[in-house]
């Protein structure tokens, strides 16, 4: 080849390189990297929240998020850390302040994820990992509103206060299991398919005399009975293993028998030494029976009620969760978080749970909570009810209880 033609192949290499390097210059830039719908509000709903919490009727921003808008900023501080995200080259990041407004108002209304993309302009692919991951920082910087007592004295508080409150005295909690109701999991065949016919997870939870959860476990297969659910507990583990430091056994006030603390649950548990449940059947009014399940079902009010409230303001409780049950059990447990977290609120308690809300007693009889308006709706459903004998200790310390109620007067038991 003559150098004339190599210094000509070569020329012409060059020119190439040249020329797509100036089409590259010139191609046009990319108009956008979202679609118009996100793109008309690149805000991402910074200020519908902001007009939402000047707006001169508080009530907005309330409804709206479940809360104060000074426990809001608290819960911005706390989770912040944990789910912010830096800004790129590309777009700006989606502030903390907005996923937590997102995270809420699922919680609180359980709209769809395609319903809050229109509501917030942000895609449901990016909700759907906004929720899981605020739900998950909700309860790591919450974890310390929900504790169970670890010495005497703390168990001796709570069995004080159901003794003033309730009438019940050596009670240390009331507990109860409910099925959340999900769709259908992938590939799990009838694992959480429960014996209603419809697929759940087992919320499980042990609650004090002022509302508030003392122990949660959620996630147990709907197909597991509430022996099984109570059993895969660790409070049960530490029930039977002695390690819940509970007071040594007192006797009843005005008697000289010893009596273990006890925890008070429905039919749907085993009796046992620390877990007292009403008698089976219905008994003639006046007997040590029916003023026993009385006193027991009055104080065992306390935990229909913390049920009861959460799904009322937490909506999404009140209809099938259309996740996974893995992603079920983080917003479940954000749930019981923010539960006790805005009831031990000086500013979001009245917000949370209004004057009216829990079941009360005036002259004997029952007065419902405002919060058992349309109870029906709500996907918290009972677990199943499998008799079993008790072991005999276990019904004499119940007739112990049974007999000192029937002797005791602070409370009108004639209609019970």
């Amino acid at each position: 080849m003559s150098d004339q033609l190599q210094i000509a192949s070569a020329a012409f290499i060059v020119m190439c390189e040249l020329a797509k390097k100036k089409e590259k210059k010139n191609v046009r830039k990319r108009r956008w990297w979202m679609s118009q719908i996100y793109r008309d509000n690149e805000d991402r709903g910074s200020n519908m929240i902001n007009s939402i919490k000047n707006d001169v009727n508080v009530f907005h921003f309330q409804n709206f998020t479940r809360m104060s808008s000074e426990d809001f900023e608290k819960i911005i501080c706390l989770v912040g850390p944990l789910i912010y995200k830096q800004n790129t080259n590309m777009r700006p990041a989606i502030t903390v302040q907005i996923r937590l407004a997102v995270t809420l108002r699922f919680l609180a209304t359980g709209d769809s994820y395609s319903s809050l993309q229109y509501l917030f302009k942000i895609s449901k692919q990016i909700i759907s990992t906004i929720i899981p991951e605020v739900c998950s920082a909700l309860v790591k910087v919450l974890k310390t509103y929900v504790k169970m007592p670890s010495t005497p004295n703390e168990w001796l508080r709570i069995a004080e206060r159901f003794g003033t409150m309730w009438n019940y005295p050596n009670c240390i909690g009331a507990m109860d299991g409910k099925h959340v109701v999900l769709q259908s999991p992938i590939n799990s065949g009838s694992e959480f398919y429960n014996y209603k016919s419809f697929f759940s997870i087992v919320l499980f939870a042990l609650v004090d005399a002022d509302y508030n959860f003392l122990f949660v476990d959620v996630g147990c297969q709907g197909r597991i009975s509430d022996g099984g659910v109570f059993k895969n507990s660790e409070l049960f583990r530490k029930i039977e293993r002695g390690n819940l430091n509970l007071p040594p056994p007192m006797p009843l006030p005005g008697k000289n028998i010893d009596l273990p603390y006890v925890i008070l649950s429905d039919e749907a548990f085993a009796l046992t030494t620390n877990v007292m449940k009403p008698y089976y059947w219905t008994h003639n009014v006046g007997s040590k029976e029916r003023v026993f399940n009385y006193r027991l079902s009055r104080a065992r009010r306390t935990v229909e009620n913390v049920f009861g409230i959460s799904s009322a303001v937490f909506r999404v409780l009140r209809k099938p969760l259309l996740l996974e049950p893995e992603r079920a059990q983080i917003v479940v447990m954000a749930i019981v978080h923010l539960h006790n977290f805005l009831r031990q609120s000086k500013m979001s308690k009245n917000i949370y749970n209004p004057p009216g809300t829990f079941d009360r007693e005036e002259e004997g009889q029952i007065i419902h909570g405002s919060w058992r308006r349309g109870e029906n709706a709500s996907s918290l459903l009972p677990i199943r009810n499998i008799p079993r004998r008790p072991p005999l200790n276990a019904q004499e310390i119940r007739e112990q209880f049974a007999d000192y109620f029937l002797t005791d007067g602070s409370l009108p038991w004639q209609n019970a």
